[in-house]
């Protein structure tokens, strides 16, 4: 291994501990795994990968459930210096279809029991290769992998070269590919280690999903690169997590997972007695959240702040002589974070003025896959990313989002985009227009219901227009309920008014 390799994989190696032995990982099934099974498994895969002769550069499409060996084929790809391309396990085959044909992936890995659809959509793509890989340690990939050499060298990668892209929807037309290098990975994940306070002994329950930033960056990144063990939950079960925490020190969430542990008349304060640390992100944390938390455990919950283009942005701090955890902020800019307010017209705005929140950092993102005049278009003359949301400074410097300037709905802590699911609705037979906003929901935070105009003469059926979304689209993009009406409510431009119809609809489901 070269010192000046800048890979993230070396970074993660060097932080393994000297007793390759210990546990690195146990699951809820009971399985074990070694620091040396990590590291032998990933050389086989990346071996695997050697193999191929795949083009410098080459991206790895991964669409698989979850499953240590699932996030062993992430760290081989690091490993062996390709780039990572991690999609959501409920994809269907129009979503995959697109993200195959814009990423030209050179390999895919997909869950054995949609092979069949989603070889087909690869090879018609170009892909060469196709992989499986199951939840029960079984599949193609690791049937080859086992055929190579369990050593191999790190690839020597710049800081500035790729390690991942993370789709991220557009509110307008297709997704974007945010192209994420070896360097914003790292340097995030440092920073997130000395701010939350890793120390030797921690042990994270990984409970979060490893198709996303928090669940395959922030978390397994932050255990990584800590040498600490991982309690990893193929599922998310709120009796089995609060269970683990006897065990544990570090547990991060999205609300829906504390909200769920809530209803459980085990979480006290004694189960949580040696946790140090809760982290909830991805989606808004209601105060009532944080406060019944803290009344039952004794605990504040730390809620940070970030985005697929730039990890982590701000967090609430963890140690106390830096100041409080205070709910319904995600506190202040990490440590080499600019994060500023803007007004509409460009100028920076004082403290506690509502604006657009920009930011700067070496965790933020090199710009959008193939899409140059899109990356121009979201970065500022001074280099700043536009990040789309929209949030004031409090005069203590606390951060706290207030809204998101494109109506972005975000459902159990997934992105929802409403223009994606209006052009499908507004595809189907006898719909004139479509309107889909976010309403308030005890579980997930925000859900999507769509209001629907039919042309003149058609008779629209609401549950038949949510029973064709399903066959086409992942399940947290489906709208919760769907309403058939005479006209939606519009300005004097003729634009629809969605702020009325979250309005209207704000309480179904109170």
């Amino acid at each position: 291994m070269k010192n000046d390799n800048q890979n993230l994989f070396a970074a993660l190696r060097a932080a393994f501990p000297a007793d390759l032995d210990s546990i690195a990982v146990e699951t809820d099934d009971e399985l074990v795994y070694s620091w040396r099974d990590l590291d032998r498994a990933t050389a086989m895969i990346a071996n695997l990968f050697a193999s191929l002769e795949l083009p410098e550069g080459s991206r790895i499409a991964v669409q698989v459930e979850k499953s240590v060996e699932a996030m062993m084929l992430y760290l081989a790809t690091l490993r062996a210096g390709y780039v990572f391309l991690p999609l959501n396990t409920a994809y269907q085959s129009a979503e995959i279809e697109y993200f195959i044909g814009n990423a030209e992936p050179a390999v895919v890995v997909c869950s054995p029991r949609n092979f069949g659809w989603v070889s087909k959509i690869a090879f018609q793509a170009g892909t060469r290769n196709v992989f499986t890989l199951g939840d029960d340690r079984t599949g193609s990939l690791l049937e080859r992998a086992a055929q190579h050499p369990d050593r191999h060298e790190i690839a020597v990668r710049r800081s500035d070269d790729l390690a991942a892209i993370l789709y991220t929807s557009g509110t307008t037309g297709r997704s974007k590919g945010a192209m994420l290098t070896h360097g914003n990975l790292l340097s995030n994940a440092q920073v997130l280690k000395d701010y939350w306070g890793w120390t030797p002994g921690d042990v994270l329950i990984h409970a979060l999903p490893i198709f996303h930033v928090h669940g395959l960056f922030v978390a397994i990144h932050g255990a990584l690169l800590n040498g600490s063990r991982m309690i990893w939950m193929a599922r998310f079960d709120p009796k089995k997590a609060i269970a683990a925490m006897s065990r544990a020190t570090v547990f991060m969430g999205v609300p829906t997972l504390y909200v769920r542990m809530l209803t459980e008349p085990t979480l006290t304060r004694t189960a949580t007695i040696g946790m140090r640390l809760f982290v909830a992100g991805s989606a808004p944390l209601l105060l009532e959240t944080f406060n019944e938390w803290r009344d039952r455990t004794g605990q504040a919950i730390l809620e940070r702040y970030g985005m697929s283009e730039t990890v982590m942005l701000t967090s609430n701090p963890y140690d106390p002589k830096d100041g409080e955890r205070r709910g319904g902020t995600v506190g202040f800019p990490l440590p080499g974070v600019g994060l500023r307010i803007v007004g509409d017209a460009g100028r920076e705005l004082p403290r506690g003025e509502i604006g657009g929140i920009q930011v700067k950092g070496p965790n933020v993102f090199k710009g959008y896959w193939r899409m140059p005049e899109k990356t121009a278009e979201e970065f500022t003359a001074d280099g700043w990313f536009k990040t789309g949301d929209v949030g004031r400074i409090d005069e203590r410097g606390y951060v706290s989002i207030v809204g998101r300037s494109k109506d972005l709905i975000i459902s159990g802590g997934y992105n929802v985009y409403p223009a994606e699911i209006e052009g499908f609705i507004n595809e189907m037979p006898g719909v004139a227009e479509s309107a889909l906003v976010g309403v308030p929901h005890p579980d997930f935070g925000e859900v999507g219901v769509a209001v629907v105009i039919a042309k003149p003469g058609s008779t629209l059926e609401p549950e038949a227009i949510v029973a064709a979304l399903k066959a086409r689209l992942a399940n947290f993009k489906i709208p919760k309920r769907c309403f058939v009406v005479d006209e939606l409510p519009r300005n004097t431009m003729g634009k629809v008014q969605k702020n009325l119809l979250r309005d209207r609809y704000k309480d179904l489901f109170a």
